[in-house]
């Protein structure tokens, strides 16, 4: 949706909550989730938990998507980014946002690995998982529900809610539980293409969706974020600009265009330009370029990280350690 459509929302939401709060009791919820077990929780102020505005997998996430090889896809952009996952032994695989901007959640499996991809657009937010957790393995879907802003997801197999910024059980049996983050990144078209031109690439959908379509047009330049009443970013960081996230230490997005490689806390961040914002024009291979970030060990392996908006990591990590640099 617009900006537009975004403020109007917000509005409504906004006035329904100050006219009851009821949303601040989760038996507001029990009517729409009969097999969660609500009495199982780390959230201490329900307040938090509000609607995104679709209903329960109102957003549809994907199970076990097809793929075709990088030659035969002609409708993706150059520019347009994709999460990249390459997996020991296996053909690497390419997860174009142009979709995962419409499903957010991806339900795979790379050889013996189950593997949810996942984007939270409100934040920026591309984080792959395991998507095995207690002896089970999970099918993850979107549960409508934000908190920060950012996706609620939920798992199909004991109905738990789970945190996609920071992969964690949040309500249910699953509470506490950490899924693994696994080392993935986002990119540009063009460049998976030209590492990998026998790979695979996660082919079109079937459902009737606009791909390729921003439905938030112009939200990384808008000066707040949507859905989210927390404090902004310490030491000036604008709410929307993106950082890396490795661990509780975030990276200005900003400060790595500038310095382009940043080597410190055991890590090597590196910056190349090429890739398109998801959340700047309509067209999302003619938004602007927001750069590809790599992020690897001492020993060269590549790290798990996130590329998301300064506003979340402040929310998620509010003790976290920001590398602003001199």
């Amino acid at each position: 949706m617009a900006l537009k459509q975004l403020g109007r929302l917000a509005a409504v939401v906004a006035a329904l909550a100050l006219g009851g709060i009821a949303w601040a009791d989760p038996s507001f919820w029990k009517h729409e989730w009969p097999e969660t077990d609500f009495s199982r929780t780390s959230i201490n102020n329900w307040v938090e938990i509000m609607s995104g505005g679709p209903p329960k997998d109102g957003i549809p996430a994907l199970s076990d998507p097809q793929f075709i090889r990088v030659g035969e896809e002609s409708r993706i952009g150059d520019r347009e980014p994709v999460v990249t996952v390459e997996m020991p032994g296996e053909l690497p695989r390419a997860y174009p946002i142009r979709y995962l901007t419409w499903h957010e959640i991806v339900n795979d499996q790379v050889g013996k690995t189950p593997i949810a991809v996942t984007f939270c657009p409100l934040c920026n937010s591309a984080i792959t998982f395991d998507r095995r957790a207690k002896g089970k393995v999970l099918t993850l879907g979107v549960s409508g529900k934000l908190r920060n802003s950012d996706m609620v997801m939920y798992d199909r197999e004991t109905q738990s809610w789970w945190q996609q910024a920071i992969g964690t059980g949040i309500v249910g049996e699953m509470t506490g539980v950490k899924l693994k983050a696994l080392p993935t990144w986002m990119e540009s078209w063009a460049q998976f293409k030209a590492r990998h031109p026998d790979g695979l690439v996660m082919a079109e959908p079937p459902f009737n969706r606009d791909y390729g379509r921003n439905p938030y047009v112009r939200y990384d330049s808008s000066a707040r974020p949507f859905l989210y009443s927390g404090e902004n970013p310490p030491h000036g960081v604008p709410p929307l600009v993106r950082v890396v996230r490795v661990g509780d230490r975030a990276w200005p997005m900003t400060r790595l265009a500038e310095e382009v490689t940043v080597s410190e806390a055991g890590i090597t961040i590196s910056w190349q330009a090429g890739q398109a914002s998801a959340l700047d024009k309509a067209n999302i291979g003619k938004s602007k370029d927001v750069g590809t970030i790599r992020v690897k060990d001492n020993s060269g392996k590549d790290v798990p990280h996130d590329v998301l908006f300064a506003f979340a990591f402040h929310a998620f990590w509010p003790d976290g350690q920001w590398m602003i640099g001199k």
